[in-house]
């Protein structure tokens, strides 16, 4: 159990993180002006740093999946299932290893039944949650919301659940639910954790390897990698249909989560990566099916990981002091343009940026955690509604609900339309604000492919609960923020104040953690909360500090210089049009891919 330290911070450090706490408290990081903005958020970054990172890997454990002998290609190249990341801490990062924690264990447990089902989860996403009308996020366009579930299946996933007793959920007299009570699966315990109480919270699986590596495209393993190949100059796979038509069992549409828009990311970045490689075999004609694949794995992540960093994150969080931050997150204060002309000039991070600097743990071994998948609900971010229009002319094509894009039947429409054409109509529609009173009413009323109906709004509710991350305020105090004193002070809606006060008795101690971030005020171009905001703040650039392939091993050597100037000189509009040349009048209209594009009109 331990936290993040490089041992004692020295006594200056200490005293900036306590006035950028202080000053966040008094005044708001984001009303201040630009630099004390900045400053602020670094002081906070560095709080968090040392007092928010847990380590659930120092549990007792048992029945740990075996780790591989080392093996020279490690150095250079990612492995399939994560490990070798950290060559001192194989396990560290790899698929199937635990969710860490940002909060002190003796605030990760959960709430003993029947308080952990109350109030209902069902009652809370009907009374608070259920969209009455869609309510957009007018600076954003709806490739963000694609792009989020691409990076969730790169990042996390506790699987699909157990019906190994599973919660059942009592329902009001009124709700029209078909068949109660609701039956929703637990979360699969961790098969590494011996029986018996040991005082400690309990733990979670991570199925997904928690490194920017791009698994969602590459696999968790090396069998799947394997599957995914063509085993001809490093290419991957590209499907005209289902990824896997002759085995209905690999399909990832048969899993929860799959439909269009995340189809789309994947084969917009399987093209991408295919380019990669014939670029590397151009300037490396020798090298083999592997050496290729590797590298250009290697170029296709990192080139995610800025487009994320730099792109979709200040689109997303567009207060002029957060897009700032970010890209000093890869480029440093000292910015892109004198990056590009002289590399890195500073050992420092917050001068020259993470990327290309030292690998660092800040003491505690890497890990994705329970408190960042939580702040990554976001499914608000979804309309209901779709409407795909021609890239030549705008010209109506089809209406569709989201039902009709999730699950196999993703493909009928990718099938009916070319991707042009719907990454133009993403492009050009907004996805839905993170608030209260906006979640998608398909996703209420979901149906997974195994037939099962499911609410997946009182779904969200119960897993924070469930794996102990704490209600709104405890949340917030673990944090270093201020609680709600009252329903007023948490919403300045009053109408929803007067329905939070309902939904949790008046007790304000009550109020879930992702129903008081969808109501509490946003910051300036925000499309989600400040409290989510702070586990950007930690986790973001730890994702960077923590990869060696992003920091020490960021070099020619290993990426080659080919692969470092693909990255540094591309962007999420260059990677469009490279692939859809059709597309260029109507991103000529933004200098971010994820802003809403200018309609095309008729030629």
């Amino acid at each position: 159990m331990s936290t993040a330290p490089h041992g004692r911070a020295p006594w200056f450090v200490q005293l900036h993180d306590r006035l950028a706490v202080a000053v966040d408290h008094k005044i708001g990081w984001q009303n201040l002006p630009k630099p004390l903005g900045l400053l602020t958020l670094v002081g906070l970054r560095d709080n968090l740093r040392r007092k928010n990172l847990f380590d659930t890997g120092s549990y007792p454990s048992c029945n740990l999946p075996e780790v591989g002998p080392p093996d020279a290609r490690d150095l250079t190249g990612r492995t399939a299932d994560g490990t070798y990341n950290d060559l001192a801490n194989p396990r560290m990062g790899m698929s199937r290893s635990r969710f860490g924690r940002n909060v002190p264990p003796e605030h990760a447990f959960p709430e003993p039944e029947p308080d952990l089902l109350s109030p209902s989860p069902r009652e809370v996403s009907r009374a608070l949650l259920t969209r009455h009308a869609f309510v957009p996020a007018e600076s954003v366009n709806a490739l963000v919301a694609a792009w989020l579930q691409f990076m969730i299946k790169d990042w996390v996933s506790h699987g699909q659940g157990t019906m190994d007793r599973p919660w059942h959920i009592d329902l009001a007299d009124d709700d029209p639910w078909p068949a109660p009570p609701m039956v929703i699966p637990r979360t699969i315990p961790d098969p590494t954790r011996p029986d018996g109480d040991d005082g400690l919270p309990p733990t979670f699986l991570n199925d997904n390897s928690p490194w920017w590596d791009a698994s969602q495209l590459y696999g968790n393993n090396l069998d799947e990698q394997r599957a995914l190949r063509t085993g001809q100059g490093g290419r991957l796979r590209v499907p005209n249909g289902p990824l896997f038509p002759d085995d209905p069992d690999k399909d990832p549409a048969g899993i929860p989560g799959f439909w269009l828009g995340l189809a789309m990311m994947h084969m917009v970045f399987l093209l991408e990566h295919n380019a990669i490689c014939d670029t590397l075999h151009d300037a490396y004609p020798t090298w083999s099916d592997e050496e290729l694949f590797q590298r250009a794995r290697l170029i296709t992540a990192a080139l995610i990981a800025k487009i994320h960093t730099v792109e979709w994150t200040p689109a997303v969080i567009s207060h002029p002091t957060t897009v700032t931050a970010m890209h000093a997150n890869w480029y440093g204060l000292l910015g892109e343009r004198l990056h590009k002309l002289f590399g890195r000039l500073s050992r420092s991070e917050v001068l020259s940026g993470i990327v290309g600097g030292h690998t660092d743990h800040f003491g505690v071994p890497y890990s994705l955690t329970e408190e960042f998948v939580a702040v990554y609900r976001m499914h608000p971010l979804i309309p209901d509604d779709w409407s795909f229009r021609s890239a030549a002319d705008d010209s109506l094509l089809q209406e569709a609900t989201f039902r009709e894009l999730t699950g196999r039947q993703a493909y009928d429409i990718l099938g009916k339309h070319t991707l042009t054409d719907l990454i133009y109509s993403f492009g050009t529609s907004h996805p839905g604000l993170v608030t209260l009173h906006n979640y998608p009413r398909f996703l209420q009323e979901f149906r997974r492919p195994d037939g099962k109906l499911m609410d997946l709004g009182a779904v969200d509710i119960l897993r924070s609960r469930e794996v102990g991350v704490p209600r709104y305020n405890e949340f917030r105090r673990r944090l270093h923020l201020l609680p709600a004193q009252d329903f007023d002070a948490l919403t300045d809606n009053p109408v929803w104040a007067d329905e939070l006060r309902r939904v949790y008795g008046g007790d304000i101690e009550r109020v879930d953690l992702s129903v008081g971030m969808f109501a509490e005020p946003r910051p300036q171009g925000f499309a989600f909360s400040d409290t989510a905001f702070r586990i950007f703040v930690l986790m973001a650039s730890r994702r960077l500090n923590s990869d060696r392939f992003l920091t020490t091993d960021y070099t020619p050597q290993v990426y080659t210089q080919t692969g470092l100037d693909w990255i540094e000189n591309n962007s999420m509009s260059s990677v469009l049009l490279r692939h859809f040349p059709e597309l260029r009048a109507s991103l000529r209209s933004v200098d971010n891919a994820f802003a809403p594009w200018t309609a095309a009109g008729p030629r």
